[in-house]
């Protein structure tokens, strides 16, 4: 048996004929009025059901809508205990529009019909409130009903109903409220899905002394979205690249657009599409973009960035999946750059170039090749590298490339030589850093010849040989000829040209060169031993010139090699030596040997003799060989010699062809020695030449001298001490003359003692001091100058005398430059507030008691007399 849930409506504008109805649960059916029955008792709604209701017609295409069927409890106040509430929603599909539909449903109760329905039978239960669907932007009117809540026990007590959380007590506020008698919920303003989207709600119904009467109930309302947004791209600009030559599908680029809608609906669906592009070469539509993704690719082939190097592309993204009816839009624009491959090869702009070069000349640019290339400037598709495939054998050209101008520069690295090569045929290949791309044929013009011109200019002449060795016997005389110098001049072809020789430099002028022919003849003796030939080998200079216009010159060194010979004779060293008066006679002697400026076979082995005369060589003295370079010179057995310097004269002989000799003196000194054998102090007084006897005296005149000097000394400070305690002519009590009396004194410490004391001293004359008026300064010591006469007293004075008598002597004092008191500088020790000495006033002795002086033993030997002196204690 069916049960009539509900009603629902179709309008196909065409009256709805012949519409038939069909529902995908078979528990739920409609018919062609629209009535929704539940069959059997698999229809049950004590669960939330859902299935999907199609309506078809002839004059109609295929609707979609899907049902939902959920029970609401408990009742309202406009129902009786035998209706159930349910909600209905209906979502309805037809091709891309989406609308939302509510429908609150009263469906009787079965008893009332006499079904008997097991899953349609009402049931006592908690609230259980579905969730509410809630349109966002809706237009009212406000306060708009959303559910009413009841509790089943409102029949017997006053219930109050209320909501918490978010929107309703808590941010934002007031947003829903409730009925707190009826227990309806309202929103109160319109909602924004992209501001929030869902709520989450809390029933609370309490009795009027604020007890709970049923448990809090969740409602969760979700604002449905409107398409209210537009799609919006982050970038008003896009920029892209793709290669040159690319085939179709190569992908370029990605653009997106983010709808704030809800992109699970058509409302945040956003599809792509291109508007325009431009250029519109080769094509209108060189590329096309993917509608969900956003991706750019080319669907042409064509790009050629020579011809266009830049496209525009006006790109559009529309909601609603792309209806341009119903969906919002917007627009980016992607900017497509066409970046370049090397397929266009470089060609130069002629098939033959031309130069010309002097001979002898580098590093100058003789020819200029240019070259033209389609491709992107400076980058490595188009720079070309320039390479010489054939006619340069010897490497005498290089290629330079211009970075500027791309140009080839034909530069030489290696001379040429106008009497070798008169011109050069070169082959020219060009290519650039980067290879071609593939497809691409190597062109025609890449290849060029170069004729390369060698002009001739003067060349220096050239010596053949350079440096010219000789070998020749020092000693050759003045006006020798040694050699010919010649030189040869490379310009033999067109030239013909005459060459003078000159002297450039010749360090020991000992030679000259013949103007014209080039013979080398000497101006003086060649000499080996000179302080120019260095290793045997004496080097000059010479200067060929040609008299070409210019002129030009060349420059030959000459290298001679001079073989000695014996003509230096050899010299005796050392010049002095030492040897004992008596000594073992093994050891006794001086090893000599001689120095030669010549050189093998012209030096050593010497031979060394003592000369016949004077006749007391060869019987005070020996010579014996020690090697042939070495000798020995020693006192023969048991002769005594004086201590002195005796000179021995040696004849010495090279091993020259003839050798050459010669006498030299050595300077011996003969002392007394030591047991070391080393000359004593006085053995080297004695070989100075004195005797003992002499030696002896001087030693006693030097004691007698200090001695007498000694004595000297000690008659001066006693003479002095005298002076200065010498009693005056009168009485110290009756003496009235001014004095001064000197003390130790100690003045303002060391601070005060900056002052010049040059100003106070004893000067080398006293000649200025005599001339000088009464009242000048006198000096610091007794002046050596006779004394004042002062007046005699009277043995008797007579007393009208007395007061002459002191004012002459007063007046001699004044007028008297040897009377005390004399000006002087007092410098004294002191010890003060200025002074870097530290105190002694810790220092103490004392007179009382015994004190111990036993330590003084471990003082060492130097203190052993003081030890002795003041130690031992009660026993001394």
């Amino acid at each position: 048996m069916s049960i009539l849930l509900s009603t629902v409506k179709f309008d196909d504008c065409m009256g709805n004929e012949a519409v038939v109805f069909q529902s995908s649960d078979p528990f739920f059916s409609v018919q062609t009025d629209g009535s929704i029955f539940a069959k059997g008792e698999g229809a049950s709604l004590d669960e939330p059901v859902q299935f999907k209701l199609t309506a078809s017609g002839p004059h109609t295409h295929v609707w979609e809508t899907v049902i939902q069927l959920a029970l609401i409890d408990p009742p309202s106040s406009q129902q009786s205990e035998n209706e159930v509430s349910y909600t209905l929603t209906a979502h309805e599909h037809r091709q891309t529009q989406i609308s939302w539909l509510q429908f609150h449903v009263i469906i009787p109760d079965s008893r009332e019909r006499g079904v008997v329905s097991k899953g349609l039978r009402r049931q006592k239960r908690d609230w259980v409130i579905p969730p509410i669907n809630v349109a966002e932007n809706s237009r009212g009117p406000f306060p708009q009903m959303l559910v009413s809540i009841r509790s089943d026990q409102d029949q017997d007590i006053s219930i109050r109903y209320s909501i918490t959380g978010v929107g309703a007590d808590q941010p934002p506020n007031e947003v829903f409220n409730i009925d707190p008698v009826l227990g309806k919920m309202f929103v109160t303003k319109p909602l924004d899905r992209e501001h929030r989207s869902s709520y989450h709600l809390r029933a609370h119904a309490v009795d009027m002394n604020g007890n709970q009467v049923e448990n809090p109930i969740d409602l969760y309302i979700f604002v449905i979205d409107m398409n209210d947004n537009r799609p919006e791209f982050k970038n008003q600009v896009y920029n892209g690249s793709v290669d040159e030559g690319s085939k179709p599908g190569t992908y370029v680029m990605h653009l997106s657009a983010f709808d704030a809608d809800d992109n699970t609906t058509a409302n945040g669906m956003v599809r792509y599409r291109i508007l325009s592009q431009t250029p519109h070469s080769p094509i209108p539509n060189m590329f096309t973009i993917n509608s969900e993704t956003g991706d750019i690719v080319t669907v042409a082939p064509g790009l050629d960035r020579e011809k266009v190097s830049q496209y525009t592309i006006i790109v559009q993204a529309t909601d609603m999946e792309g209806n341009l009816n119903f969906g919002l839009s917007n627009t980016a624009t992607a900017i497509i750059t066409v970046t370049d491959i090397n397929d266009n090869p470089p060609m130069l702009t002629s098939r033959t170039f031309s130069g010309e070069v002097p001979e002898n000349r580098v590093d100058v640019v003789v020819a200029n090749l240019t070259v033209i290339d389609a491709d992107q400037p400076h980058s490595p598709n188009w720079n070309a590298i320039y390479r010489i495939i054939s006619g340069d054998p010897s490497g005498h050209f290089t290629i330079r490339t211009d970075p500027v101008t791309n140009d080839g520069m034909v530069t030489v690295v290696k001379p040429v030589d106008f009497e070798m090569n008169r011109a050069f045929m070169l082959t020219v290949v060009v290519s650039n850093q980067a290879h071609l791309a593939s497809g691409i044929q190597s062109s025609l013009q890449s290849t060029a010849g170069v004729t390369i011109s060698v002009q001739d200019v003067n060349e220096p002449p050239y010596f053949p040989t350079n440096p010219k060795h000789i070998r020749f016997e020092e000693g050759v005389p003045a006006g020798t000829s040694l050699t010919t110098f010649s030189a040869s001049d490379p310009d033999r072809l067109q030239m013909q040209q005459t060459i003078r020789y000159s002297k450039l430099n010749d360090p020991a002028d000992w030679l000259s060169i013949n103007r014209t022919n080039g013979q080398i003849v000497t101006t003086a003796m060649l000499d080996r031993e000179s302080i120019y030939v260095k290793n045997n080998i004496y080097e000059a200079t010479f200067l060929a010139t040609d008299n070409g216009s210019p002129a030009a010159s060349g420059t030959g060194t000459l290298q001679i090699y001079l073989i000695d010979i014996n003509d230096n004779p050899p010299a005796l060293i050392p010049k002095e030596s030492q040897i004992c008066e008596r000594m073992n006679r093994n050891v006794n002697g001086v090893n000599i040997t001689a120095a030669d400026a010549d050189t093998d076979p012209n030096a050593g082995p010497f031979v060394f003799e003592l000369p016949n005369f004077p006749t007391s060589i060869r019987r005070n003295w020996t010579i014996s060989r020690i090697s042939g370079d070495y000798a020995r010179l020693g006192l023969r057995y048991q002769v005594y010699l004086e201590p002195g310097v005796y000179e021995v004269p040696i004849i010495v002989s090279d091993s020259g062809n003839p050798p050459l000799s010669n006498r030299s003196v050595i300077k011996v000194k003969v002392c007394p020695c030591d047991e070391n054998g080393d000359c004593t102090t006085l053995g080297a007084v004695a070989a100075a030449g004195l005797g003992t006897g002499a030696i002896i005296s001087i030693l006693i005149c030097i004691i007698i001298l200090l001695s007498m000097v000694l004595l000297f000394v000690v008659w001066i400070k006693r003479r002095e001490k005298e002076r200065q305690t010498k009693q005056l002519l009168i009485d110290p009590e009756d003496d009235v003359r001014d004095n001064i009396l000197k003390y130790d004194e100690e003045g303002g410490g060391e601070e005060d003692q900056d002052y010049d004391l040059s100003q106070l001293q004893q000067p080398d004359s006293l000649e200025h001091i005599i001339s000088k008026p009464p009242g000048v300064r006198r000096v610091d010591e007794r002046p050596i100058i006779p004394e004042s006469q002062y007046p005699i007293r009277p043995v008797v004075p007579h007393p009208g005398d007395i007061g002459d008598f002191i004012h002459e002597g007063l007046r001699a004092a004044d007028n008297d430059p040897t009377a005390p008191p004399y000006d002087s500088l007092l410098v004294f020790d002191y010890e003060g507030s200025g002074s870097t000495a530290g105190s002694v006033s810790s220092l103490n002795s004392s007179s009382t008691g015994d004190q111990d002086y036993d330590y003084l033993n471990d003082w060492g030997p130097r203190f052993k007399k003081l030890a002795d002196m003041y130690g031992g204690g009660d026993d001394d």
